[in-house]
């Protein structure tokens, strides 16, 4: 059964570059609908990159026309430093399309790779390249840009098992 057009935002937060890429899905066709890149001023204080993260995603969700966004989950590596940033980006990213509405989803780097090549330890290039196959259209300048693609293709794929999900909590079947 085919759901209605919805309009998807992914995002692939992180302080010095965050992808976004927006698909549309019908509940069976994905469709490319536009990418880019956001970077930050790397001489500037932090606050003032958060800053700029923030009102740059802001202006892409206002001329996206997404209803969702899905935001990847923030990986911990051994540098506490940088993880604590990337979660700073995140709030960011995931705050942006929280104040214009939008439903948001969150998904963990291994399920988003999962959705799109199939396997959780896939490569960025495989990923680049399962991008290039399921979106025909779209020509990423950027392993980010690519990444958000596939998070919100992740998206496309899981959110009728998370609609069901929240009808049953809501209804208490």
């Amino acid at each position: 059964m085919r759901d209605r057009l919805v309009r998807i935002i992914g995002i692939d937060p992180g302080l010095r570059r965050t992808g976004w890429g927006v698909i549309e899905t019908d509940g069976v066709r994905l469709t490319y609908v536009s990418s880019g890149l956001i970077t930050s001023t790397a001489d500037e204080a932090l606050a003032y990159r958060l800053r700029e993260l923030f009102e740059a995603l802001s202006s892409v969700i206002a001329g996206s026309g997404a209803s969702e966004a899905a935001v990847e989950e923030t990986f911990v590596n051994e540098n506490a430093r940088a993880t604590l940033k990337l979660g700073q980006a995140r709030g960011m990213a995931l705050l942006a399309p929280a104040l214009r509405g939008l439903r948001i989803a969150e998904y963990s780097p291994n399920l988003v790779k999962k959705a799109v090549v199939g396997a959780g330890h896939a490569e960025k290039r495989q990923i680049q390249a399962m991008i290039g196959f399921l979106l025909p259209k779209a020509r990423c300048e950027s392993a980010d840009e690519a990444d958000a693609l596939a998070i919100a293709i992740c998206h496309a794929n899981h959110r009728g098992a998370a609609a069901l999900a929240r009808r049953v909590l809501k209804e208490g079947v």
